[in-house]
């Protein structure tokens, strides 16, 4: 089989690049390794930026999120000193689009389908093979048969643990990494939102987040030690820990109810600093990860889509090599944007277990300074919303 760009894995970011290329009249297959089912069914994040609302838009599959999605135009901090609502559209003019990442998944599934792009699922034993000639290609087996696909280029859209970053040369060596003491235990149920808007709380007890993917279905955090276990977090341990962490009079009230999912996730902060090689370009989590503080995991890959798509397309249909020599460059330089902002609402938030006294003192002085400057909080606001691409 040949193609003009071979997609090594079919979620958001691999999605979202094949439709933009069918858009342009631009042929990609999709390689993906789970089953469909299990590719929708993963809970994710659902804070989308207005450039990542935007690119949708482009790609010509937001009917479900515009008809369906919760535009938010800010999010609040609860503290000690009460509860500080940083308002995004009065600050930035723009505000952000509430849309389960499952949900974008089914949307872009569908246009696949719809536009018969290719996209293969249940690929297995997925190799990249002479990435830095002209004529790469990808092998795959699937029902036990071997398969060649041949591209003119490749783009590792497979995650964290996929092959495309371990097939740079260099790669791991290059990559930053930072762990933090700590991880999200996560609950989805189908219950109405204690608010309106996503409300992250600094508590004595640890970080808490109250957030939607619906107006019927919340999603709630809470921070946990990494050597928490799932078995240990019954329903009702839960729903009284969100209670004590997000009790505030102005915060609203928590309907509980039975969970949907759970999960316990460690963060992290994780940077490739080799994102592309010959003719193979990494996008998403493949290349980065991000802390879940600053909702930047699935708006990151959007960006590294734009840079990607807009490269393609230039070379592909002009001769232009320009953006393709310099994806990394511009898709490193946002990254790292990213990256500060989730580690500053991270470190912001969140208790450490080595916490001193005065640790915690800088934090009520940022959580204080923030409450009375404005400034400061434009600076929140327009990482919130997605600095420009």
């Amino acid at each position: 089989m040949k193609t003009t760009v071979a997609i090594i894995g079919g979620g958001v970011s691999g999605l979202m690049l094949a439709n933009l290329l069918h858009v342009a009249g631009i042929e990609s297959v999709i390689l993906e390794r789970h089953t469909r089912a299990y590719t929708e069914g993963r809970i994710r994040a659902g804070v989308l930026e207005y450039g990542t609302v935007e690119l949708l838009r482009k790609a010509g599959v937001s009917a479900n999120m515009d008809a369906h999605g919760l535009p938010h135009g800010g999010f609040s901090l609860l503290h000690e000193g009460g509860k500080l609502r940083i308002d995004l559209t009065a600050l930035t003019g723009h505000g952000v689009m509430v849309y389960g990442q499952t949900e974008i998944t089914i949307d872009l599934m569908d246009a696949c389908a719809a536009r018969a792009i290719p996209l293969i699922f249940e690929a297995e034993n997925v190799a990249l093979h002479d990435i830095d000639s002209p004529a790469p290609f990808v092998t795959y087996t699937k029902n036990g048969t071997h398969h060649r696909l041949e591209a003119a280029f490749i783009a590792g859209c497979d995650g964290f643990h996929g092959p495309s970053r371990q097939a740079i040369p260099g790669a791991e060596a290059s990559a930053l990494e930072k762990l933090y003491p700590f991880g999200w235990l996560g609950i989805l149920a189908d219950v109405p939102p204690m608010d309106h808007e996503l409300i992250y709380a600094d508590h004595p007890r640890g970080f808490a987040l109250s957030s939607m993917r619906s107006a019927t279905r919340s999603r709630y955090y809470l921070q946990v030690g990494l050597d928490e276990k799932l078995e240990d977090w019954p329903d009702a341990r839960i729903w009284e820990e969100l209670s004590l962490r997000l009790h505030n009079g102005a915060a609203g009230h928590i309907t509980t109810g039975p969970a949907l999912e759970k999960s316990i996730v460690p963060l992290r902060s994780f940077v490739c600093q080799k994102l592309q090689h010959g003719r193979l370009f990494l996008c998403g989590d493949a290349g980065h990860i991000v802390p879940p503080t600053g909702a930047k995991g699935l708006n990151l890959a959007a960006s590294d889509v734009t840079y990607l798509f807009e490269a393609l397309v230039s070379q592909i249909t002009q001769g232009d090599e320009t953006g393709l020599k310099t994806y990394e460059t511009r898709a490193l330089a946002r990254i790292w944007k990213a990256e500060r902002f989730s580690w500053s609402m991270t470190m912001l938030t969140h208790r450490f277990p080595t916490q001193s006294a005065f640790d915690r003192r800088m934090q009520q002085a940022e959580l204080a300074y923030l409450a009375q400057s404005q400034a400061a909080q434009k600076v929140i606001a327009e990482n919130y919303i997605g600095l420009p691409y």
